[in-house]
């Protein structure tokens, strides 16, 4: 049973916004429109945008911690290429394009694994070592006029932040202050607010992926706006009642959802959950925050556990999402808060399912329309829209 409704739970907070955040202004209309149907279904404009977003910006690829020792590798998908992440005998993560430079043969097959020294063709046999350098092939010896490091490994530029292996397969990348922590500044209103809860030192406590049979796009949409938090998200607005009246947490800068009175923890029926992680600031305890980072990153600020979802598109209609919950070490009884997250994504991903048949109906041909709280959205539009032209 819904709980009374207390105004003062859901009365937006009186925070002036920073210039350049999403919000809406008293001249706006109610109703903007959307981006057409054919922008979620379209085959080549999927690949005019894995051209020329999720190829030209940071993306988020990998769990630093899963590439466990030298030798340790996984392979990833950015865009329309293979990457292999490939941790070297110095403790550095590096990426590179997943192609023998010989013949173009993939280098590893497997998603993840361990090397045993370096990094071999299955074709012919050509050798590379942990940096990326050629340092082997059959009869390379008598050809002396190879040179082995213009026939290296084509190296991406990579970052670890947040725990996570971050990389950008164009040439000259742009900058990861602006892009990637900018968009928590933006967000957050300042570094320090994510810088307390040192995702870094927090450990994998679950990891579930979702094959989700939608455009990205949509699961961005989605993710932004909490129109439909009382529609489809019965637990998480007992625990968040202000979401029941549709006020998204991303809508204001530095606003963090307050827990209900009775909510002990971030978990599926209210319970308490793990301690709160120390270096969190009072004002940031029994509240949650949500961050997106263009393009395909979402990451979920509660007092004792961190989520974070990443998206990889790989068709018009098709995107794959893993979620990981990371808690501080030690922390063993995760059930119930993970549960909660869960629910949420089943719930969220079936809704853009639900839509993703609509955007290729001549009812949706010119688009849809945004309500004022979901205006926001339409910034990430324009984002879209700009980096397409």
């Amino acid at each position: 049973m819904r709980r009374p409704r207390d105004d003062r739970l859901h009365r937006p907070p009186d925070r002036t916004l920073r210039p350049g955040a999403p919000h809406v202004t008293a001249v706006q209309p109610s109703l903007i429109t959307t981006l057409p149907g054919s922008a979620y279904t379209d085959a080549t404009l999927f690949s005019l945008e894995q051209e020329r977003i999720f190829e030209q910006t940071w993306t988020c690829v990998a769990l630093a911690a899963d590439l466990t020792g030298p030798g340790a590798f996984r392979t990833v998908t950015v865009g329309r290429e293979s990457v292999v992440l490939v941790r070297g005998r110095d403790g550095a993560v590096r990426g590179f394009l997943n192609v023998c430079r010989h013949r173009g043969a993939a280098l590893c097959t497997e998603e993840s694994g361990q090397l045993r020294r370096n990094l071999q063709c299955p074709y012919h046999a050509w050798t590379y070592s942990l940096s990326g350098e050629l340092i082997a092939a059959p009869n390379l010896t008598t050809m002396p006029d190879v040179d082995r490091a213009e026939y290296g490994l084509h190296v991406v530029h990579l970052r670890e932040w947040l725990g996570y292996v971050w990389v950008c397969l164009a040439a000259d990348p742009p900058s990861f202050d602006d892009d990637v922590i900018g968009e928590v500044v933006t967000r957050l209103g300042d570094v320090d607010s994510i810088d307390r809860y040192d995702v870094g030192a927090l450990v994998l406590g679950r990891r579930i992926r979702y094959d989700v049979a939608s455009n990205w796009k949509l699961i961005v949409e989605n993710f932004m706006e909490c129109y439909h938090c009382a529609t489809i998200h019965p637990e998480l607005t007992e625990v968040l009642p202000e979401f029941a009246d549709g006020f998204a947490a991303q809508y204001f800068v530095g606003h963090g959802a307050a827990f209900a009175p009775d909510a002990q923890g971030f978990t599926v029926d209210g319970r308490a959950g793990a301690d709160r992680l120390p270096g969190i600031a009072e004002d940031q305890d029994r509240r949650y925050y949500a961050i997106t980072i263009k393009p395909q990153v979402f990451v979920n600020l509660v007092p004792d556990h961190v989520i974070v979802h990443r998206m990889t598109p790989l068709a018009a209609d098709r995107t794959v999402v893993e979620c990981d919950w990371l808690f501080a070490p030690g922390v063993t009884e995760i059930d119930a808060s993970v549960e909660l997250f869960h629910r949420v994504n089943q719930q969220d991903f079936a809704a853009c399912e639900r839509t993703q048949p609509g955007m290729g109906s001549r009812a949706y041909r010119n688009g849809g329309v945004l309500v004022p709280s979901e205006h926001h959205i339409g910034e990430f539009h324009r984002w879209v829209s700009d980096r397409l032209a």
